[in-house]
């Protein structure tokens, strides 16, 4: 099935013709993956420019659709888009270097972010399905990954069982480096994956997930290996962390900012002691990017809508010692939160 954007981008922008060129907008607006190329959007429908390295195969892939194929030519397509009163451009994503070019071309440039942000963050069918199979896959990829992990295993290794896990099942690509943190490396939210050996006791933080159709799943379940009797406060930690991800998916409701959701976690885990401990956003949106409008976050500003796809994700550090983050992807459907994890535990796993 073909699904295009252009023309909901178009109405949004209230401009004469939309020009993308950076992949995953391009992605968006045509529904075809293509490392080069770009596309132009107005009252007629789509134009998709790209080389002869994709055009045989865009050719097959738009056959019915609103999208027209055909070779890229710089001078057709700058002197087209210097013919439009108005030409709405990403000023995020295009590079300075094109934006000159469209510039010196003639072409009069408007800033359509916001429509960008508008049209992407409320997903149709066709996407909640790709991110609900991608959730599934890095789900069941999860599961089987859990009984292969031994001692002595790096980080590096659990890493590469689990993305050749989601790989078998289908995925088509990882949405964002996976990261796999042992012991204290989990108090890094972002740590960088690497050689440190699992041993007995160690507590271990996972923050993972794949793309189907360019769409993305994303992840985290912290849990021990084996309890050697010191995670007293671990446990309490990961109870309120817990807890604070629970408040999220029954207070939530459509209407509400980015901001006041972040609140029912934040200010639940302010009560248990670990306000200062928060140190992230509650969550992003997630869809061809991993991180895009809706911001779920202290600067959240914009009402959550049906439809838009974000992570809830509390998490407490403690430098040194040990991190814990409890993810998943959700949405909001009928006013309400819905999680697309429902495979995996989120009570505490001990291996």
């Amino acid at each position: 099935m073909i699904v295009t954007n252009g023309k909901k981008v178009l109405e949004l922008s209230k401009v004469d013709a939309v020009y993308v060129s950076c992949e995953h907008l391009l992605r968006y607006l045509t529904g075809f993956e293509a490392e080069n190329g770009c596309a132009i959007v107005d009252k007629t429908g789509t134009t998709f420019y790209t080389d002869r390295r994709y055009i045989e195969a865009a050719e097959k892939f738009f056959k019915g659709s609103d999208v027209t194929p055909v070779l890229y030519s710089q001078k057709e397509v700058l002197a087209r888009l210097a013919g439009y009163e108005s030409v709405g451009v990403s000023f995020v994503w295009t590079p300075h270097i094109e934006f000159l070019a469209l510039e010196k071309a003639g072409a009069k440039l408007v800033d359509i972010d916001s429509a960008f942000d508008e049209a992407t963050s409320v997903k149709n069918s066709y996407e909640l399905s790709c991110i609900q199979k991608a959730c599934e896959i890095a789900e069941d990829a999860f599961l089987a990954l859990l009984p292969e992990i031994k001692e002595g295993m790096t980080e590096t290794e659990v890493a590469a069982l689990l993305e050749y896990n989601m790989r078998k099942l289908g995925a088509q690509g990882l949405a964002f480096p996976t990261i796999v943190a042992f012991g204290a490396h989990a108090a890094v939210p972002h740590h960088e994956t690497g050689t440190t050996k699992l041993v007995f006791g160690d507590e271990i933080l996972i923050d993972f997930g794949c793309r189907v159709n360019g769409y993305c799943s994303d992840i985290t379940r912290t849990f021990l290996f084996g309890d050697d009797g010191k995670h007293e406060e671990f446990k309490k930690a990961y109870n309120a962390v817990l807890k604070a991800h629970e408040l999220v998916k029954t207070e939530a409701k459509a209407g509400m900012t980015g901001k006041d959701v972040d609140g029912i976690a934040r200010e639940y885990l302010k009560t248990q002691g670990y306000g200062e401990l928060f140190t992230h956003s509650l969550g992003h949106g997630i869809g061809l990017n991993v991180h895009e409008a809706p911001s779920v976050g202290p600067r959240g500003e914009v009402p959550l809508l049906d439809g838009m796809v974000f992570s809830d994700e509390p998490g407490v550090y403690v430098v040194g010692q040990f991190g814990i983050r409890i993810e998943d992807t959700v949405c909001l459907e009928n006013g309400k939160i819905k999680s697309f994890m429902y495979k995996t535990n989120r009570n505490l796993v001990i291996l």
